[in-house]
């Protein structure tokens, strides 16, 4: 069979994976977000012990593997409530992504300069409020093109859910390479997936940015 006959043969069954992907992606990056938010106001707050919690959750996931964390998690996970492996191994990315989120989030917010929540605050805002009018749309507008690469970095890590057999793209080549002997040819077109939902990524990525650049002039 040649490279182009497997490749025709193959696109309805990459169908079903790449929507898998995509779902277990964006659940990834919902979560990643959501953490990452958290732990970004523990990070630049005033309380120590705060910070010291901040960092041992970022230390231990950047530390680690994102293939380790989703074996724990899942297998973890496993003995108390079986989420199933689509809930598992997104939950796995999200915790995975959140400590690098988390550090975009925190890099953004403090380079907004001091002076405009001090301004805030002597108008008689709150800390709470100067943060979600003033600080926080600026910071977030900032953080779009280094969260624009974390998120294409979760795409393509998404492929380590395959390890705990769910069904995305990596693990539909494995099971045709597993069919049909054709190993080369098989993750050669996987790969020319990915990089296609790369490409679309980073067109979404890079509108929004001049979405948001045209409205700061």
């Amino acid at each position: 069979m040649s490279f182009w006959e497997l490749f025709i043969e193959t696109i309805p069954g990459y169908k079903d994976a790449i929507l898998a992907t995509v779902k277990i992606t964006f659940l990834g990056l919902l979560v990643g977000v959501i953490i990452g938010l958290i732990f970004a106001f523990l990070k630049v707050s005033k309380y120590k012990w705060l910070q010291l919690i901040a960092d041992l959750y970022i230390n231990i996931v950047r530390g680690t593997p994102l293939v380790v964390q989703i074996f724990v998690l899942y297998f973890g996970l496993v003995q108390f409530v079986d989420l199933g492996r689509f809930l598992s191994g997104g939950i796995a990315l999200g915790v995975h992504n959140g400590a690098y989120i988390a550090e975009i989030f925190r890099g953004s917010i403090q380079s907004i300069d001091r002076g405009q929540s001090e301004a805030a605050r002597s108008l008689g805002m709150s800390y709470s409020l100067s943060m979600r009018r003033i600080v926080l749309p600026q910071a977030l507008r900032r953080a779009i093109p280094p969260l624009g690469n974390q998120f294409i970095i979760a795409l393509k890590d998404s492929s380590l859910v395959a390890f705990i057999g769910f069904q995305e793209l990596f693990n539909r080549a494995q099971r045709i390479q597993s069919a049909t002997g054709l190993a080369m040819e098989s993750y050669i077109i996987v790969g020319i997936y990915y990089l296609i939902l790369v490409l679309i990524l980073s067109f979404i990525v890079n509108r929004i940015e001049r979405y948001l650049a045209r409205g700061e002039r």
